[in-house]
């Protein structure tokens, strides 16, 4: 006879027995879990990527009488979310704006800090930060990203005190990209973010139309003292030379690793044009003219091959008259985006541009 174990026995060894298997199931999900999810996260499911997001409502854009903030002018863009930044979880967002002056059209990155949220800032514009990249230009802006940390480190400098909570702006540099296939004949090619004869107003974009996007959208200042461009490399020589060029609309600029002449194989033809553009140029002019006061902040590695430019154009126009001049040299630093960031504080330029521009304010 084989025996049979009492009933409650059999059951209790049945349940254990399950209990094993859904604790099997349950782990094996667990671990497929783990697995999965940086898959899953890598490939943006479970974020909020491609969601409409909105920096605040439009208004008459005037504000109240005698205010120097300039409120949303609308119409609104349509901004969707382009990225987070990982140490706060403020958003990168992005739409692709038709400029009303240049005829161009392209992406914007925007991202405001978190003061711009804050109850005690709602009728404050802010300052604003044009950020140009280097390189191609296009079809990304790579200040965008979140690796260069320069949405993280604005954050930082201003919570600290050494920098003012700019909004930045983050447009394409160039309107097309032919980097990629070295056998294109435009291969390399770039518009040195101006106008140059019969190519696409890529000056006019960045001077012109991505403030009134801006303006459109954002609490912003109404005189230059609240706008600003930051840039590395072709993004640098674009930001200062539109400094020079324009200085009844833009007060500052921190440039990085840039070019001082034009160089672009567009200008062939176009010498008079190109002069118009060149910072010597315009900072010789702009000093005969007595005004008004601009701020260049400029960067560049003990062993770059910009350096000896950049080192005669501030010991030739620094500190001359209106044009105001720090310049900073990154000890074995070298051409690189990485680089200049840190040391937009370090060499003390976020600090002391921001000495001469306006803050929030209603």
């Amino acid at each position: 006879m084989t025996y049979s174990p009492p009933t409650s026995y059999r059951s209790r060894r049945r349940a254990s027995s399950r209990a094993k298997r859904w604790g099997i199931v349950v782990a094996c999900i667990a671990v497929l879990g783990a697995v999965a999810w940086p898959v899953l996260n890598y490939f943006d499911v479970f974020s909020d990527k491609g969601d409409a997001i909105s920096f605040g409502g439009s208004s008459d854009g005037k504000g109240s009488a005698g205010s120097k903030a300039l409120m949303p002018t609308g119409p609104k863009a349509d901004f969707t979310v382009s990225g987070t930044v990982p140490e706060d979880g403020s958003k990168i967002a992005v739409t692709t704006y038709q400029g009303k002056q240049s005829g161009f059209t392209g992406k914007v990155w925007v991202w405001a800090p978190k003061q711009y949220n804050d109850p005690k800032y709602k009728d404050s514009g802010f300052p604003v930060l044009i950020a140009l990249p280097g390189g191609a230009g296009y079809p990304n802006n790579y200040w965008m990203g979140t690796n260069l940390k320069l949405e993280a480190s604005i954050q930082k400098w201003a919570d600290a005190g050494e920098s003012l909570p700019f909004i930045l702006a983050m447009p394409v540099l160039n309107p097309e990209n032919h980097d990629l296939d070295k056998h294109d004949p435009k291969a390399g090619l770039y518009w040195d973010g101006s106008d140059i004869p019969g190519q696409p107003k890529m000056g006019t974009w960045l001077t012109e139309d991505v403030p009134q996007l801006i303006k459109e959208n954002f609490r912003t200042i109404k005189s230059r003292d609240g706008w600003a461009f930051m840039g590395s490399s072709t993004g640098g020589s674009a930001g200062l030379k539109s400094v020079l060029q324009k200085p009844d609309k833009f007060k500052a600029v921190i440039a990085s690793g840039p070019d001082i002449v034009p160089d672009s194989r567009l200008w062939a033809g176009h010498e008079k044009e190109k002069e118009d553009n060149d910072s010597n140029v315009l900072a010789k002019r702009l000093i005969a003219k007595g005004g008004p006061d601009v701020y260049l902040g400029l960067q560049v590695g003990a062993s770059e091959p910009v350096k000896p430019p950049i080192d005669k154009f501030v010991a030739t126009y620094g500190n001359k008259g209106p044009v105001k001049t720090k310049y900073h040299v990154i000890p074995d630093g070298d051409h690189n985006a990485a680089t200049y960031v840190p040391n937009m504080e370090s060499g003390g330029l976020i600090q002391w541009i921001s000495q001469h521009m306006q803050g929030p304010v209603s």
